[in-house]
């Protein structure tokens, strides 16, 4: 348990949360969609699917969870320590968020520990496939931000009007909002989709009909920041935490390409993980692979192969990978587990924290009262003077929820007959975008 943490984080036990379903129905699915597709058949390719096949079982049938291989890397030993500390326990009696992230930390050792398929991406395959088929909501969303960055370049109205100060303010809300509905598509949870159900969730129209389910705004907040720091000629950096590769990715390419092209950020740092994760994360592989897909002369594409190629090269957009953010670590151990990193997060102006899982260890995936306050849940982070602007966008995927209204989970779970249950944040119809300024 994180020192200072007064709610008790999820554990897998609780039969009321979406952790208990979690381990019990989607993990073994997602262990054995990887254990189903073998490329070839050589002795560590058997060996792997022999080790993955070992999970599933252990998983399924409640053993204890064990110290996890040393493939060399310098996070194994805090995996091994942590477990130690919650005293070996059975998988089902573990906390939720340290059990998952164990769980696809493990599995990469299947790989790791091998000399021919160290570097393979096992949902290489999955991502790629959910991707093409988002098709038609990307082809949109360039055709819209085409049109938005030529506008930008040549204003209809001078800047500093009433007029064109509320435009602007519609339409930062407008790419807040596309990069926040982007993570709908999410493959850990949305493992049986066809591509015609992952297309209604993505487009204009779905965005426009999940408006009001957005529960807690703090848009203005960080518009009207954004805008002073424009006036007054303090723009810096903003960095983006990412979740989903594909088209979570492609709207955060976008979102990023926009505040660059509005004048609200010099660059953008994005921070990919370093290992195959939660299925869909994003990998610095994927970032090069999305940009290649958009080669296409016929169409809006090859604006935006030819814009964001130019910002990668000229340094405006970058790739900044670190091994924190696949540690079980909450963010409330950030400035202790990864001093580094969090001294350079404080040189940023703003940093976005994208999904589920990202808000999950915000809040150390604790069973706070929903009413909570956004910086009391984010721990250190949420302190004033804290030194890091915290943006979070995220779809509710798992139990944990602060900042909203009295009455509003209530409200929320009465229309189920499974009340003792928070059965409405499972499924991302929900969303928050919760603001915290702990700059001094």
């Amino acid at each position: 348990m994180d020192p200072g943490l007064s709610a008790e984080p999820y554990k897998i036990s609780d039969k009321n949360s979406f952790a208990y379903i979690s381990a019990r129905d989607r993990w073994p699915v997602i262990l054995h969609s990887q254990n189903s597709e073998d490329p070839n058949y050589k002795q560590e390719g058997r060996k792997i699917i022999q080790d993955i096949a070992q999970l599933k079982y252990e998983v399924q049938h409640d053993r204890l969870m064990t110290p996890l291989q040393d493939d060399g890397g310098d996070d194994i030993k805090g995996y091994n320590e942590e477990l130690e500390k919650l005293g070996n326990p059975k998988w089902f009696d573990a906390p939720w968020l340290f059990a998952e992230c164990y769980l696809y930390r493990r599995l990469n050792t299947f790989f790791t520990t091998t000399k021919t398929w160290k570097t393979h991406d096992v949902f290489h395959v999955q991502k790629n496939k959910t991707f093409r088929s988002s098709r038609a909501a990307i082809l949109e969303l360039a055709s819209q931000y085409r049109q938005i960055i030529s506008s930008l370049k040549n204003p209809e109205q001078p800047t500093g009007t009433e007029g064109a100060t509320e435009k602007e303010r519609k339409l930062f809300s407008d790419m807040t909002e596309i990069c926040l509905w982007g993570n709908a598509t999410d493959l850990s949870l949305l493992t049986s989709l066809t591509y015609a159900e992952i297309q209604q969730l993505q487009g204009s129209g779905a965005r426009e009909i999940a408006k009001d389910n957005i529960l807690h705004k703090q848009v203005d907040e960080v518009y009207d920041l954004l805008k002073k720091q424009r006036g007054e000629g303090q723009v810096g950096r903003i960095d983006i935490v990412l979740d989903n590769s594909g088209f979570e990715l492609f709207v955060d390419l976008i979102f990023g390409g926009y505040l660059l092209a509005a004048g609200f950020a010099t660059e953008i740092i994005f921070y990919p993980k370093t290992l195959p994760w939660f299925v869909s994360d994003v990998l610095p592989g994927d970032f090069a692979d999305l940009i290649n897909t958009l080669r296409d002369p016929k169409s809006d594409l090859e604006f935006l192969f030819s814009e964001w190629s130019s910002l990668h090269s000229e340094g405006k957009f970058l790739l900044r990978p670190n091994r924190f953010w696949t540690t079980a670590a909450s963010y409330w151990r950030l400035p202790s587990v990864a001093p580094q990193l969090f001294e350079d997060l404080k040189q940023s102006e703003l940093v976005i924290f994208k999904g589920d899982l990202n808000y999950r260890k915000l809040t150390a995936d604790a069973a706070w009262d929903p009413t909570t306050k956004f910086p009391e849940a984010i721990g250190t982070l949420g302190k004033v003077g804290s030194g890091v602007r915290i943006l979070a966008l995220r779809t509710c995927k798992a139990d944990v929820v602060v900042g909203l209204e009295k009455g509003k989970d209530e409200e929320l779970r009465s229309g189920d007959p499974e009340g003792n249950k928070r059965k409405w944040a499972w499924n991302g119809k929900w969303a928050v975008i919760q603001f915290w300024d702990g700059k001094p």
